[in-house]
């Protein structure tokens, strides 16, 4: 019986990579979430932001809702896709993040994740009353509306706005954003006495 050039010892088999195991087969995620952190997070106070941590806070929830909207199958009442453009939704949406990390932070205790998915039915909800007040919506979006207060000017028009290219929105958005917050830092900067050598407060 001739010998088959294909046939392996049992030395050189053990020698090969599981291909489970090969990087270069495992399919691309839809949703990079980024390394795990050393420690759970703190809450983000988004009016206290400086506007370096703000450009960090917002990449990193853009980031995390879109694999949770994809991971999860969401729909835009729940999730839309300019839900940066209305705090109530950035406010709801951070702090079910913030509440993911902990639950899945390696140190926590194996049931904290199952008490993340009951908080996250809750907070669907919210955010379908959220979604659903705000008037924003898949393919549009227009601003929330505000009740105006005996005494106070009437509110500007509201009109819906085309929704073209969501990605470039969102970066416009948080550059203004960053800009907005940086020009207040250099305006509060600039109203103190600041010894120009040493940079201290007189």
């Amino acid at each position: 019986m001739a010998n088959d050039d294909t046939s392996t010892t049992g030395d050189e088999a053990e020698d090969r990579p599981d291909p489970d195991l090969d990087p270069a087969s495992i399919p691309e995620p839809r949703g990079d979430l980024g390394p795990i952190l050393d420690e759970p997070p703190a809450p983000i106070n988004w009016n206290l932001l400086r506007a370096d941590e703000a450009e960090h806070a917002w990449l990193e929830l853009n980031q995390w809702v879109n694999w949770l909207r994809v991971t999860y199958g969401l729909p835009a009442s729940v999730v839309p896709p300019m839900w940066h453009k209305h705090w109530e939704l950035v406010w709801e949406l951070s702090a079910l993040h913030l509440h993911w990390l902990c639950a899945y932070d390696p140190q926590q205790s194996g049931s904290a994740p199952l008490g993340w998915h009951r908080d996250f039915s809750d907070a669907r909800q919210r955010l379908r009353d959220w979604v659903g007040a705000s008037g924003t919506r898949l393919d549009r979006d227009r601003p929330t509306r505000q009740t105006v207060w005996p005494g106070e000017d009437p509110a500007a028009p509201i009109e819906d706005v085309e929704i073209v290219n969501r990605d470039e929105d969102f970066v416009d958005f948080v550059i203004a954003d960053v800009n907005r917050r940086r020009q207040a830092e250099e305006d509060f900067l600039a109203n103190l006495n600041v010894d120009p050598q040493t940079g201290e407060v007189l």
